[in-house]
C-alpha cells in the first residue's frame, strides 16, 4: 500500500497537532494508603517513565523505590488521578503553574483524607 506524498504530509501535520493528555498521577502503594503524585504535561510517557525507573532502580525518591523493590509490582497500583484540560488560547505551551496547583490541590485532599505521600 503506497501512501502518498500529500496524505504523508497530512498524517505529518495532524501527528504534530496532536497533544498529550496531561494532569496527575499516583503510584499508590497497596498495602497502606500511601501515594506518589507526579504533575506532567505527558501523564502516558511520564507514568511510563516512572514505572520503568521502579523495575530498573533508578527511581529518585528513595522511599518509594526501596517500597517498590520490597512489595514489587502488584504491590502498587499506578493511576491517573486527574486529567488537565489545554486552554482555548493556542499560544500557551506552559502549563507548568496549572499543573503544580493542581498537585497542590491534590495534596491538600489526599492529606485531608489521612493518607501519607512519598
Amino acid at each position: 500500500m503506497k501512501v502518498s506524498n500529500e496524505r504523508k504530509k497530512e498524517l505529518q501535520e495532524q501527528y504534530r497537532l496532536t497533544k498529550p493528555d496531561m494532569g496527575i498521577f499516583a503510584i499508590i502503594r497497596r498495602s497502606s494508603p500511601k501515594y506518589y503524585l507526579e504533575a506532567t504535561q505527558d501523564l502516558k510517557s511520564a507514568m511510563n517513565g516512572a514505572e520503568f525507573k521502579l523495575n530498573a532502580g533508578m527511581h529518585p525518591r528513595r522511599e518509594l523505590q526501596e517500597d517498590w523493590k520490597e512489595a514489587g509490582k502488584d504491590g502498587f497500583e499506578i493511576k491517573v488521578l486527574e486529567q488537565a484540560e489545554y486552554d482555548k488560547d493556542e499560544s500557551k505551551v506552559d502549563y507548568e503553574d496549572d499543573l503544580a496547583l493542581l498537585k497542590l490541590m491534590w495534596v491538600e485532599k489526599l492529606t485531608g483524607e489521612a493518607v501519607e505521600l512519598y
